[in-house]
């Protein structure tokens, strides 16, 4: 298969028409309700990089200096539409970012505190919005780089983890002990909706389905919950191993990757559920995952001293990983260039998986809801 034309192209002029329009990044105005545009345009551009990554199965795992470093520093990242990292202030006292070019930066934050937001997700206008854990207030960062607070509708300790963007362009957090759901709509307004079920630390990041539906993926909580593309939340049955954060493969399933248990839970296109085994297994060995440029999933190593990949055969295996620490890495995303990047928890380097993919995906495919979320 040769180079998609299509791919090559989207870069900037994709991601803004995406802003200017609001709509989901589907090279079109087509809602992802109307015959599944955006996954499917998404889906040839992402067959069209497994295709030229295929020849490098492993890739190159490499360490790299932080500007910043303290204990529980961050929790997930974001891209932001210039192509940076920005990393998400669990407790540290400033932001830090990585460009696409591989430059480690600082940003100032106008609010900060101890455990105060755990994910982040890039909005239909381009603003980046943290997922207030513990804040008392949201916090955002523009595309210019400005950083600013606003009220929201409901806060509580561990109150969301991780949050999605959604099809009409609601921005979902993940309800972690909060009673109610919230999101902030396309036009900044924030408000709450009822749940189907709660639980103290229920669930913990989400993923954006094929359908449109957001998964909200289960850590104690006894069965799935998501939100269809029209609002409606509802309640499934899962075969429980707990899990934090979710992934979604090459062909649409959602893998719920799991933290201390040793299955995979595994959500199919159809809603079929399945499980399957890992490899390695040891109490908070990994948070999060991310699709590489070759189909393989890497778990995110929290506690784990080896990492971990699911092929897009679903052949599970280990490799070496050049720096282990206690509660390191939360999180990880992909970059433009197709490395994967693990985000620093409290560790004391950056960690990336060099992909080496003769067709990197493009900003458009990072920047996806799909994708560019916790």
């Amino acid at each position: 298969m040769g180079v998609c034309v299509y791919c090559m192209k989207i870069g900037t002029p994709f991601i803004q028409g995406y802003l200017d329009n609001g709509k989901l990044p589907c090279g079109d105005d087509s809602s992802i309700d109307s015959g599944l545009v955006a996954w499917k345009r998404l889906k040839v551009m992402l067959d069209e990089g497994v295709d030229a990554g295929q020849t490098f199965s492993q890739g190159i795992v490499s360490t790299y200096s932080l500007l910043y470093t303290v204990a529980t520093q961050g929790h997930g990242a974001c891209i932001g539409v210039d192509g940076s990292i920005y990393f998400i202030p669990l407790s540290g006292a400033v932001g830090q970012k990585i460009s696409k070019e591989g430059v480690a930066s600082t940003y100032s934050l106008v609010y900060t505190t101890a455990s105060a937001y755990a994910g982040g997700v890039l909005s239909s206008n381009g603003d980046i919005h943290m997922v207030p854990y513990n804040a008392p207030v949201g916090q955002k960062i523009s595309p210019s780089g400005v950083v600013s607070t606003y009220s929201l509708a409901y806060t509580k300790a561990l109150a969301y983890v991780g949050g999605v963007l959604s099809p009409n362009g609601d921005i979902r957090f993940v309800p972690c002990s909060a009673p109610v759901g919230q999101k902030v709509s396309s036009t900044g307004v924030v408000s709450t909706y009822s749940l189907a079920y709660t639980a103290a630390n229920g669930y913990y990041g989400g993923v954006l389905a094929p359908n449109g539906d957001i998964h909200f993926n289960p850590l104690t909580a006894l069965v799935g919950q998501k939100v269809s593309s029209s609002g409606v939340v509802s309640t499934y049955s899962i075969n429980i191993s707990p899990s934090y954060t979710g992934v979604l493969d090459l062909d649409g399933n959602i893998h719920f990757i799991p933290h201390s248990g040793s299955l995979v839970n595994k959500i199919s296109t159809s809603g079929i559920i399945s499980t399957y085994s890992l490899v390695y297994t040891t109490s908070e060995a990994y948070v999060g995952g991310v699709l590489a440029p070759n189909g393989d999933i890497h778990l995110v190593p929290y506690q784990a001293s080896v990492g971990q990949k699911i092929s897009n055969t679903g052949v599970v295996s280990t490799y070496s990983l050049p720096y282990t620490a206690a509660a390191a890495y939360a999180g990880g995303i992909l970059n433009e260039n197709g490395d994967v990047h693990f985000i620093p928890r409290s560790a004391t380097v950056g960690q990336k998986i060099s992909t080496n993919c003769e067709v990197p995906f493009s900003l458009g495919i990072c920047c996806s809801p799909f994708f560019n979320k916790f």
